[in-house]
């Protein structure tokens, strides 16, 4: 990235009194805390899993096994409620099933914010 322009981040701190580590190399630019994107460079190769969750399903194995092709599956969300998702596990985010050109997609329509440790 050879422009210095740098895209505003949210604030995920929970706690809106406390102020973020001031950087001194920040100040020297006019005084601009704002992070960008370009702060977050080191971690954009780093992979995640990304699961969309429709809905889930309870039973047992014997009746598992007796599912075929065509076989509807009860699932306990009810049509047009919002969807689950994760990533690496986490629950991060509530959307809603899209349809991209002839695919399947998600759009986020709620970002769940996690209480840290």
């Amino acid at each position: 990235m050879s422009d210095n322009s740098k895209v505003p981040l949210p604030n995920l701190d929970h706690d809106a009194g406390a102020m973020p580590p001031v950087d001194p190399n920040m100040l020297a630019d006019g005084g601009d805390m704002t992070r960008g994107a370009a702060d977050l460079e080191a971690v954009f190769d780093v992979p995640v899993q990304v699961s969309a969750v429709l809905g889930r399903a309870r039973m047992e194995v014997g009746d598992l096994l007796k599912l075929g092709p065509g076989t509807v599956l009860e699932l306990d969300r009810k049509v047009g409620e919002a969807i689950d998702i994760y990533v690496n596990n986490r629950l991060v985010a509530r959307g809603e099933v899209v349809l991209v050109e002839d695919k399947l997609g998600v759009t986020m329509t709620e970002v769940i914010k996690a209480e840290r440790n």
